[in-house]
C-alpha cells in the first residue's frame, strides 16, 4: 500500500515538525518495507501550487496516486479527502496560551483546527496530556486519539570533552555555562530562567554562562530589554539556530540544561539532551513529567527562587549531576523512532480495518 505524509514541513531548514515527520517517514519505510511512503507536497514536478493545495492539489494527488491514506503531520489535513485521514495535533499552545503567538496564527487555529480535527478518521499525539486536552478543547471522542510518544534522533549522543571543546571555541561558549535549546519565545518562560541566573551568578564567585540555543520567535523584546538592564547581560551568549553536531557538543559541555518552559506538548530538546548525558532541570508540568519520569530535576515554572536552587544545586553537586547525566542517558534510550513508526503503523492498520469493515 502507498501511504502519504504532509512534506511541507520538511521543506528547508527544519524545525521541530520537520524533524518529526522525516523521522517518523524513515522509521516507518524501516519498519515496513512492504509499503510505500511518500513524503508529499507542491513542487513543479507534480505541477501543484501551495496556494490550492489543502483544497485542490492535495485532494486530487491522494486520488490520482492511490493513496491508502493520507497523514498530516503538521494539523493540516485536505479540505476533502478521497481517502482515510491520520492528523497529528503537537500541542493546543495556540488555542490555550494565545497571547504567546501571533493573533494572525490563533485566529487560524481556532477556526481550521476544531474542524479539521473532527475530519480526521485518526489523531495521534504526544503525549497523554495532549490527548486529553484534545478531547476537552476539541470535543473529540477518547476513542479517536493516540498518544504516541517521540524520540530523540540518532545524532544525539555523548561526545568527548576534546570534540565538543572545540565546538564550544568556535562558538564562543566558556567552560562553564548552562545551556537552553528551543525557540526564543515567551511560552518558553526565559525571563523565568535569565532572573534565576542572574540568582545563581550573583551568589556565586565562579563566572558561568547562560547559552541560548534557538532563533528568536515571537514577542522576544520583553527578554531582551530585561537582559540589556541586567547585571548579567555580559554573561548571556544567543547562539541562534545550530546544526545536530553542534547541538550534540553544547549538549555534552554543558553543566546543566535548563528547560523552564509553561506549556509543552511533548518536550523533545530533553530528550536530546539526556541522549547527550546533560542533566536536566525542567518545568513539572504533566507533559513534561511525561517525558522526563523522575530523572530530571523538576521544578515549578512561575518559582524563580526554586528554579535558582535546583541550577546551583546542579552545578555544585558532582555526584547528583553525574547520577542525573548516567540515568538521563539510560532514560533516553526507552524512547525511538520505530518504536514511534510502530505505534503509529498500528493506528494506519487500525483505521483501514475500520474503513474495509
Amino acid at each position: 500500500m502507498r501511504f502519504g505524509l504532509d512534506g511541507i514541513p520538511v521543506r528547508g531548514k527544519m524545525t521541530g515538525v520537520g524533524h518529526y515527520t522525516f523521522e517518523l517517514a524513515r522509521a516507518l519505510s524501516a519498519i515496513a518495507p512492504e509499503h510505500e511512503f511518500e513524503l508529499v507536497s507542491p513542487s513543479s514536478s507534480n505541477g501543484l501550487r501551495r496556494r490550492s493545495w489543502w483544497s485542490i492539489g492535495l485532494p486530487l494527488y491522494c486520488r490520482r496516486a492511490s493513496l491508502a491514506l493520507f497523514h498530516g503531520t503538521n494539523f493540516e489535513l485536505p479540505y476533502w479527502s478521497t481517502c482515510p485521514t491520520v492528523l497529528t495535533i503537537h500541542d493546543l499552545s495556540l488555542l490555550l496560551y494565545p497571547e504567546t503567538h501571533e493573533k494572525r496564527l490563533v485566529l487560524r487555529a481556532r477556526l481550521k483546527l476544531p474542524r479539521t480535527a473532527h475530519r480526521a478518521n485518526a489523531i495521534i499525539t504526544p503525549s497523554e496530556m495532549v490527548k486529553r486536552e484534545v478531547c476537552e478543547h476539541l470535543g473529540v471522542s477518547a476513542e479517536k486519539v493516540f498518544a504516541i510518544p517521540e524520540a530523540a534522533r540518532r545524532g544525539f549522543y555523548r561526545v568527548d570533552a576534546l570534540k565538543s571543546r572545540a565546538v564550544c571555541e568556535r562558538l564562543g561558549v566558556e567552560d562553564e555555562f548552562i545551556l537552553f535549546v528551543g525557540t526564543v519565545e515567551p511560552r518558553k518562560n526565559l525571563l523565568a530562567l535569565a532572573r534565576a541566573c542572574e540568582q545563581v551568578l550573583r551568589d556565586r564567585s565562579q563566572r558561568l554562562q547562560l547559552v541560548m540555543v534557538g532563533k528568536r520567535g515571537w514577542l522576544s523584546d520583553d527578554l531582551m530589554a530585561y537582559l540589556n538592564k541586567s547585571q548579567i547581560r555580559e554573561r548571556v551568549l544567543f547562539t541562534g539556530h545550530l546544526e545536530d553536531d553542534e547541538l550534540r557538543a553544547l549538549y555534552s559541555a554543558c553543566r546543566v540544561f535548563v528547560y523552564p518552559s509553561l506549556y509543552e506538548g511533548f518536550g523533545l530538546p530533553l530528550l536530546e539532551a539526556m541522549s547527550c548525558g546533560a542533566p536536566v532541570v525542567t518545568s513539572n508540568i504533566a507533559s513534561i513529567a511525561e517525558t522526563v519520569g523522575d530523572v530530571a530535576r523538576l521544578v515549578a515554572p512561575s518559582d524563580v527562587d526554586e528554579l535558582a536552587r535546583a541550577i546551583t544545586e546542579l552545578i555544585t553537586d558532582t555526584s547528583e549531576r553525574e547520577k542525573r547525566s548516567a540515568a538521563g542517558i539510560e532514560h533516553a534510550k526507552k524512547f525511538s523512532w520505530e518504536r514511534t513508526a510502530a505505534a503509529t503503523m498500528a493506528v494506519y492498520d487500525r483505521i483501514l480495518q475500520d474503513e474495509t469493515g
